[in-house]
């Protein structure tokens, strides 16, 4: 047998590798202040000589460690490259670079460690509630298994088939549709009102139900819904009239009921000012015509490495250099990585905060007018836009972008509010497609709602303002603003209404 001939080849190829350190950089640019926050709290419990503020004792004891040790490290012999230098213990690792001497780097003095509430889900609430039904236990089965089958929005999506199956192979329990059926208007019966509905119209008729029967337009919009759905959802209002023999007046009511005062997602509940606010990462003042960009303080954490573990490494430090006694090479080297993924850490956070910080600026430098003056000055502005003057790549903007909030003097927006693409006017002006959009919104918002526009006729009003655009760009837009074509935006008004 010939032997196989052995070919060498010789290739080269050009990789680009993160460091650790660059990845853990990477991860943390993208978080928010609240994951920030999380994300210290996980680093801390893991790494014992990460700390975050100084107590009264370490803050006293601070001046004499360093000049204790710094007296000490002068008397010792300089050790080679690749063994652990004290130096890097002892200085200030809190600013590896510098960064803490960025302006517009003062943090908020606020309450790191606010309490968040917490509230019962909303299956623990519905099954607080069927305790006082006093249900069976099969019963108790079937009404766990459907609280267990709701969705976020509050409606049972899942067939009553499905159901039975999972009981049966859960509990090996039998049970018939009409089991599910007859615990089902149990749970139906349970707040708020609307919840475990299998589709929309199910989902208002429960609501209507519960309302007194003395409600203006409740049984008028009680037989709409039951008999008259389709004509409902197309308001096709001279349909309803005739079938329900009503007029305007009436007519209006029941829709006014219906939008009014039903909840369409029962499930989400009403959010408590306390617990559904923003809290913004930047902050940004025009002060004596200048801006000042301030970042949330929880951005710029305290952390060092602990006094604790530092005397610990000085103490090694002077057991090697005497050789009068043997040194813990395990704890040399537990405290040594622990050190080393500290100041990574640190680190880290201190690049995190100056990229944030750069990105902040350069927005503003671009949406000037906007934070001068408001909206209706926003002007095109793409991530492009930013890294270039920040000499970053597009990734990097977009992770500093995502997710954050800044506070001005107009409100508090997204970061990624201030980007858009631009369209240029008949005057051959470039400007934001939001402000399209923002024009768009208040066109239809004060259009005769007994005669809704089409797009085309959008389009024609755009254009007698300034903005010149194709009546399909006006349908895209509109879709994106959630704005109903015309015959849906169509609503009774009265003679004295209007």
């Amino acid at each position: 047998m010939a032997n196989a001939a052995l070919e060498l080849t010789q290739e080269q190829k050009l990789e680009q590798k993160l460091s650790p350190q660059q990845i853990q950089y990477i991860k943390l640019l993208q978080l928010d202040t609240f994951e920030l926050e999380q994300r210290i709290e996980e680093e801390m419990e893991e790494n014992p000589l990460l700390e975050e503020g100084l107590g009264e004792e370490e803050q006293r004891e601070e001046a004499e460690i360093e000049a204790t040790a710094e007296e000490m490290e002068n008397e010792m012999e300089t050790e080679e490259e690749e063994d652990f230098d004290v130096e890097d213990l002892l200085n200030n690792t809190d600013d590896l670079y510098g960064y803490n001497a960025q302006p517009g780097y003062r943090g908020d003095e606020e309450d790191r460690d606010r309490p968040m509430p917490s509230d019962p889900t909303l299956p623990e609430q519905l099954q607080e509630q069927l305790s006082f039904l006093d249900l069976g236990d099969t019963d108790q089965i079937i009404a766990d298994q459907i609280i267990g089958s709701i969705d976020e929005d509050g409606y049972l999506k899942r067939e009553t088939d499905s159901i039975l199956d999972d009981i049966l192979f859960n509990h090996g329990v039998e049970v018939t549709e009409d089991d599910v059926e007859r615990v089902l208007r149990q749970v139906q019966s349970l707040d708020p009102a609307g919840i475990a509905a299998r589709d929309l119209r199910e989902c208002l008729l429960l609501q209507l139900h519960r309302m007194p029967k003395d409600v203006d337009g409740r049984n008028t919009a009680i037989a709409m819904l039951e008999d008259h759905y389709e004509a409902f959802t197309k308001k096709h209002f001279d349909t309803l009239k005739t079938r329900l023999d009503v007029d305007d007046r009436e007519l209006k009511r029941a829709f006014d009921l219906i939008r009014q005062r039903l909840d369409p997602k029962p499930g989400e509940g009403e959010f408590s000012e306390e617990t559904n606010y923003i809290t913004p990462d930047f902050t940004v003042r025009y002060v004596d015509g200048e801006f000042v960009i301030t970042l949330n303080g929880r951005n710029a954490p305290d952390l060092h490495i602990s006094r604790h573990y530092r005397r610990m490494l000085q103490k090694i430090k002077t057991q090697k250099a005497s050789d009068d006694e043997e040194v813990d090479e395990d704890t040399e080297e537990f405290l040594k990585d622990k050190f080393s993924s500290a100041q990574w850490f640190i680190d880290s956070i201190n690049q995190r905060r100056h990229t944030m910080y750069l990105v902040m600026d350069a927005i503003v430098q671009l949406q000037e007018d906007f934070f001068r003056y408001g909206e209706g000055n926003l002007k095109p502005m793409i991530l492009k836009d930013v890294a270039e003057i920040i000499d970053m790549d597009i990734s990097t903007v977009s992770r500093v972008v995502n997710g954050k909030y800044v506070q001005t003097e107009w409100g508090v927006y997204e970061l990624k509010y201030f980007f858009s693409e631009g369209l240029e006017t008949v005057d051959g002006e470039e400007v934001s497609n939001k402000e399209v959009k923002a024009e768009l919104q208040r066109i239809v918002d004060a259009e005769d709602k007994t005669d809704p526009m089409s797009d085309s006729a959008l389009a024609d009003a755009l254009e007698e303002t300034g903005f010149k655009i194709a009546r399909r760009t006006v349908s895209k837009y509109r879709k994106q603003l959630g704005i109903p074509v015309a015959r849906l935006r169509r609503e009774i008004v009265l003679e004295d209404d209007a």
